[in-house]
């Protein structure tokens, strides 16, 4: 009887087979993949951190940063306004009155300095800053410097006003000099000035330095010299202003500013240089910008270059309010012929008197007209809250 060899089945499983054990392998592999999956996501559900955890952290290390960059930045300012200020960093004079319905008036003095050889603390120029909080408009004031003294107890021996700078800081420094001044400055407009800044050449050319530079738009190209004798002879040797856009470094914005004896008549007075001045103030302003982050690093090179050369009885807050009013909306010119007039003192020297006064102390006449000039509105601007 012949047996048949089954090894042969044994050895080699039908398809049917095959197909069993493959599906079973590939269940397996599902399974261990499954259990994979889920150990990861448990693992992931474990370590996950609430939402609300993760922004709080967040807010605490942005808090934590402005904490520390506050305190910084006001140590740096708490230095500037020990420098330069007489009042507390932590106070503000003009706080308040800008969101009031006063005007706000603040005059700026800027004068040689020690490195001037020549009329070393008589004030070259001065400028009022009036300020309507209620319908946000600022006003400039130049005074022109050989507008004459009389009848003022400070000065019994009369004298013209920029020499009112001078005579105060005879009596202890610029401080003094200052107060006095804006002083003096109150009972010749008859303005209320409480608030006054004094600045001297240097810091005037190292505050544009600063920044970099300022770019003006000059509306007529004229040549200038220093003195009366090279102008009398018609060298200009200072230099030249060409007409348009000119961009200034801190020397040639303080020339620009000052330059008196110039080939223009119409460039040569002291009402052009405090339109000159401005120009370089309002480039100023917006090279600070609108106040923001932005406005931070200009800030603090300003307040670097500001100490030693400026002083103020204004915190270093005010004087950042104060900065979005150097772009003055209107001017009020003191002309020759409309409220001032030329004549000489006993002297011989050239001096400016107020028209319509009654006598040498009289300056009513110039309180009435700046009040009517204050009142007046001004073109192309309405009234708006502060």
């Amino acid at each position: 009887m012949i047996r048949r060899d089954r090894s042969h089945y044994q050895a080699t499983p039908t398809a049917r087979v095959r197909r069993r054990q493959e599906a079973a392998l590939d269940e397996q592999r599902r399974a261990a993949a499954d259990a994979e999956v889920l150990a990861a996501e448990g693992a992931a559900t474990r370590r996950r951190v609430p939402i609300k955890v993760v922004l709080l952290i967040g807010l605490l290390v942005i808090l934590l940063v402005m904490v520390t960059g506050g305190i910084l930045l006001w140590g740096r300012v708490s230095d500037f306004n020990a420098r330069v200020s007489t009042a507390s960093a932590a106070s503000s004079a003009l706080w308040g009155p800008l969101g009031g319905e006063e005007r706000v008036n603040v005059v700026l003095f800027g004068y040689g300095g020690p490195e001037h050889e020549r009329g070393t603390y008589l004030s070259d120029s001065i400028q009022i800053i009036s300020i309507d909080p209620v319908a946000d408009t600022t006003i400039v004031i130049p005074i022109p410097r050989d507008l004459w003294v009389e009848g003022v107890a400070g000065m019994p021996d009369n004298g013209k006003i920029n020499e009112a700078f001078a005579i105060g800081h005879a009596d202890g420094g610029v401080a003094p000099a200052g107060r006095f001044a804006a002083d003096v400055l109150s009972h010749v407009t008859g303005l209320e000035i409480g608030h006054w800044m004094a600045m001297d050449f240097a810091g005037f050319e190292a505050m544009v330095d600063a920044v970099g530079g300022v770019t003006i738009d000059n509306p007529q190209q004229f040549r200038y010299t220093w003195t009366e004798r090279t102008f009398r002879e018609g060298r200009f040797t200072g230099g030249r202003f060409r007409k348009g856009e000119i961009h200034l470094d801190g020397g040639r914005a303080l020339a620009y500013a000052r330059a008196r004896y110039t080939n223009r008549p119409g460039q040569s007075s002291d009402f052009a240089r405090a339109k000159r001045q401005q120009q370089v103030l309002a480039a100023l302003q917006d090279k600070l910008g609108d106040g923001g982050l932005s406005s931070v690093g200009p800030g603090l090179a300003l307040m670097d270059a500001l100490e030693g050369n400026l002083k103020t009885n204004l915190s270093a807050f005010d004087l950042f309010l104060l900065s979005s009013h150097m772009r003055p909306d209107h001017r009020i010119q003191l002309r020759e012929g409309r409220i001032l007039e030329a004549t000489n003192n006993t002297i011989g020297q050239y001096i400016l008197v107020v028209i319509g006064r009654e006598d040498a102390t009289d300056y009513r006449p110039l309180h009435r007209y700046l009040d009517r000039q204050l009142e007046k509105p001004i073109p192309g601007r309405s009234a708006a809250p502060s």
